[in-house]
């Protein structure tokens, strides 16, 4: 019985996470760097103030690390036409302007941060090798821009 009322806290969290929190957010690159945010990099444990004072810890932390991953999974799901798109979207209302962002996540790889951490090796590395293409073709396009001023 305690199993089933933890798992039905579960699904109150993520609904309310994403009634609340995802729906105002566009874009799956703009969810997916929020997401992952809300994750102390030293102990792994997702985070949320307006949740935590409603739910208990665990379920947050649980309901935060089913989000993170469904986010992730739905990327990869996506054609890459759309995932350039949608980068394109979420790293032009950086700070900094689009070329510059991307200049920054060629060079630097912020994005490795990005990642759900028990998700396997073989969708990390397509992650990473789809986000490096990604990258490069708004690099050029960043740059013929300049070029074409």
């Amino acid at each position: 019985m305690e199993a089933l009322s933890k798992l039905q806290q579960a699904r109150r969290v993520v609904q309310d996470f994403t009634l609340n929190t995802l729906a105002g957010i566009e874009g799956a690159f703009a969810r997916l760097v929020y997401v992952a945010s809300l994750r102390d990099l030293a102990s792994g444990r997702y985070e949320h103030q307006g949740l935590a004072a409603l739910y208990p810890e665990g379920a947050v932390h649980q309901a935060l690390e089913l989000c993170h991953e469904q986010i992730f999974e739905r990327i990869l799901e996506m054609p890459l036409e759309k995932q350039l798109e949608d980068l394109r979207d979420c790293l032009s209302a950086m700070e900094g302007g689009l070329a510059a962002v991307v200049s920054h996540w060629r060079q630097l790889e912020p994005y490795r941060v990005l990642l759900p951490e028990n998700a396997p090796d073989y969708l990390k590395e397509l992650f990473f090798s789809n986000l490096r293409a990604l990258l490069e073709i708004l690099h050029e396009a960043c740059t013929s821009a300049r070029s074409d001023a």
